[in-house]
């Protein structure tokens, strides 16, 4: 948001006060210097200052405790602006205390809560704002941030879950291409020149490992400039629309993640419906908050395909089943829920079942993993060392 500076006189008299805040514009710093009964004597807009940011700063776990803080206030019949206000004061990560801050200034100037965190969607999603605005709207604001907490905590830990998991295989995989360059680069060429100096002839795996040292040493600028075009090439081809659903179908068919991204999609896809339409929220946005959160194209197309066959009056289940991406099970379960009128809980006992499915199939995943690696490593390095060990056989050999 932009900075505005003000100058402006309290109504009752006295003194002109200067100050600094962050509005949407200035009409709304206007409107906020009226509400605090000051008469306005000027406002500008500051430049901007230069500054670098990654990121918003504001974990999942910081918006889940001041959800469930928020809940417990209103719950508790405290004025929204009041609880805002003490929220405000007592977070301590300084970006979500910021934006708290934000939050209530627009509600003080007589936006909705809704608005008033949509205006910063990297700390509150669409999903997010919907359920908010459907909890304004139903009375219900309590009991809807309750729920956001609860999915936030389980979603986050869903994430984590799969996160971690891939940290095992990519430490090996970093520590077997350190040792690999490290035995091209330094150790291969000691043994080249033993062997050019003894004159022996080498056998084609010793060859080809001197070559590829060779190529290590003299090219490592143009593979390191191949592997970041590549990498760039990759990247491009996701952002085009059939990039994109070409490379998240190759990855929901791999052997073992692939298993493990399918369940947690559909463990996503679940939870989030549920948690939108039993907040309220209509199916047809539900359905339209849910495909962009899949977190995969294949899925986000199956969940659209279903959206659209709701507005042409026909259910949800008929385009999951024809996607092919969703299990048999849970189509008929969804169908069965669709029926009895009963879909939102029907949708949670799903995303509780693949939770557990989540854990048992990243499970495997290492249980697999760990020794495929370990043979491949070993196959890797402990080739290119024999390679290097079957001259100096030759030579004692010959020797003897």
């Amino acid at each position: 948001m932009p900075k505005f500076a003000y100058s402006a006189r309290p109504a009752a008299g006295g003194d002109i006060q200067n100050g600094e805040i962050e509005l949407a514009n200035k009409d709304d710093v206007l409107a906020y210097l009226h509400k605090q009964r000051m008469i306005p004597v000027s406002v500008r807009e500051k430049a901007k200052e230069f500054r670098i940011q990654f990121g918003t700063g504001v974990k999942t776990r910081d918006v889940v405790i001041f959800t469930r803080q928020f809940a417990t206030m209103i719950n508790s019949g405290l004025p929204l602006v009041q609880s805002l206000d003490i929220l405000a004061e007592q977070t301590e990560n300084p970006n979500l205390r910021k934006t708290i801050q934000d939050v209530l200034y627009d509600v003080e100037s007589g936006h909705t809560l809704a608005d008033a965190m949509g205006k910063h969607p990297k700390i509150f999603s669409e999903l997010y704002v919907n359920m908010v605005a459907a909890g304004e709207a139903g009375g219900i604001l309590d009991t809807i941030l309750l729920r956001l907490a609860a999915f936030l905590e389980k979603n986050d830990a869903l994430l984590r879950k799969i996160k971690g998991a891939m940290i095992y295989p990519a430490v090996i995989l970093s520590v077997a291409a350190i040792a690999i360059c490290i035995l091209l680069i330094f150790v291969i060429p000691t043994f080249q020149k033993m062997f050019s100096s003894a004159g022996v002839p080498l056998p084609l795996p010793t060859r080809i490992v001197i070559a590829a040292s060779a190529v290590l040493q003299s090219y490592w600028w143009a593979i390191a400039i191949a592997i970041i075009a590549i990498i760039f090439a990759i990247r491009s081809f996701y952002k085009t629309d059939q990039g994109q659903l070409t490379i998240d179908a190759l990855l929901l068919k791999l052997p073992i993640l692939g298993d493990v991204q399918r369940k947690s999609a559909v463990s996503r896809f679940t939870r989030t419906l549920g948690t939108l339409v039993s907040s309220g929220v209509s199916i047809l946005e539900g359905l339209e908050i849910t495909a962009k959160t899949a977190g995969n194209r294949v899925i986000h197309d199956a969940v659209m395909g279903s959206r659209a066959s709701i507005a042409g009056g026909e259910t949800i289940a008929g385009p999951l089943k024809e996607s092919g991406v969703f299990p048999p099970m849970v189509v008929q379960m969804i169908n069965v829920g669709e029926q009895t009128g009963g879909l939102d809980e029907m949708l949670t006992k799903i995303a509780d079942f693949y939770d557990e499915e989540v854990d048992a199939a990243v499970d495997a995943m290492l249980s697999a993993m760990e020794p495929i690696m370990i043979v491949v490593l070993g196959v890797v390095v402990g080739g290119m060392i024999v390679a290097m060990y079957l001259p100096i056989f030759d030579m004692i050999n010959t020797v003897k």
